[in-house]
């Protein structure tokens, strides 16, 4: 049975989100071999950084059924000696007759060189299947490498009526352990957690990333000062200008970067324009406005025309709660 390039282009997509926690600042990429009869003989996603990219990995599986067959992979081939030798070359002394890319590397050492290299080398050439959700799955890489700043995601728990502390302070827990997790895994998929001082001082977090039985530990980020004791501790303390802090977290190779809050620190980064994806988690449950704590109490909108508006890209129930994901 022959699948379609959209069918193959999203198996490719599977195969990369194998990575997505371990490959960054490298992009967690999917890889594809298929034969003239439609048989898929290899496949790989991208390893540990400076181990082998994708498309190596589906060469090395597919061995001599590589040479004439054809290659999908979700980003443009690397061109260039980094850590491990350039991609376009493996696949063209490996035979390959064609390749299926999914969207453009925009990282300036290859930007379309990739592309050129496999044309000029004679190997065929098709750039853009699935590109719209190719570059949602690959978001964060994509605005590092265009922006030099990490994709900025927001990520908020709270009550229906956005409250997210309760009148004696108390926040812990409003939504269920099913959302919880999932928020680990948010947590997990971003190189560096941020949070305000204030959180600090009165929740006293982790911010580790917490998967059965494993535990990972992003880049934990504080706004201010944590106290000498603090859990969060090992960290890095910034202070300034938000745009600065992006720009300082850009540096540490930070593709992605999760705001966990408090209020003051979420409304921060919303007011200034600084944030791309809120992850919003809700409870079936009301808290009341007196003397609770809003999720964005920091934020002010004076007028309608000055409502903040984002896009609705998903909505789904976990556990008792639901997930709400807007990009803003």
């Amino acid at each position: 049975m022959k699948f379609a390039l959209s069918e193959l282009m999203s198996m490719a997509m599977d195969e990369g989100e194998k990575a997505r926690l371990h490959a960054p600042p490298n992009p967690w990429v999917g890889a594809l071999i298929v034969n003239d009869r439609g048989v898929i003989v290899g496949d790989g996603h991208t390893q540990a950084p400076g181990e082998s990219h994708a498309e190596v990995e589906a060469l090395r599986r597919a061995g001599g059924a590589a040479r004439g067959a054809t290659m999908i992979v979700t980003l443009e081939p690397c061109c260039h000696v980094g850590r491990t030798g350039p991609c376009a070359e493996a696949i063209i002394e490996a035979g390959i007759a064609k390749v299926v890319i999914g969207t453009i590397d925009p990282d300036p050492r290859v930007s379309g060189k990739g592309v050129e290299l496999l044309k000029a080398s004679g190997v065929d050439v098709e750039v853009g299947v699935e590109e719209e959700n190719v570059r949602t799955q690959l978001a964060p890489y994509i605005w590092h490498r265009v922006t030099a700043r990490p994709y900025v995601v927001a990520k908020i728990a709270s009550t229906l009526d956005g409250v997210v502390a309760m009148a004696d302070g108390n926040s812990q827990w409003i939504t269920g352990p099913a959302a919880r997790r999932d928020a680990h895994v948010l947590r997990a998929q971003s190189q560096a957690i941020l949070v305000g001082a204030g959180t600090v001082r009165s929740d006293d977090p982790a911010l580790t990333a917490r998967l059965d039985d494993i535990v990972l530990e992003p880049l934990r980020v504080v706004l201010g000062r944590a106290p000498e004791s603090a859990k969060v501790r090992p960290c890095l303390e910034l202070s300034g200008d938000l745009g600065h802090v992006l720009d300082e977290l850009g540096h540490h190779d930070v593709l992605q970067l999760l705001v966990e809050g408090g209020p003051t620190t979420t409304s921060a980064f919303l007011d200034a324009g600084l944030v791309n994806h809120v992850v919003w988690y809700q409870a079936a449950a009301f808290a009341g406005g007196e003397g609770t704590l809003a999720a964005l109490r920091g934020l002010t909108t004076p007028t309608m025309e000055a409502l903040r508006r984002g896009r609705i890209v998903d909505v789904r129930r976990i556990g008792e709660d639901i997930r709400i994901d807007v990009e803003v």
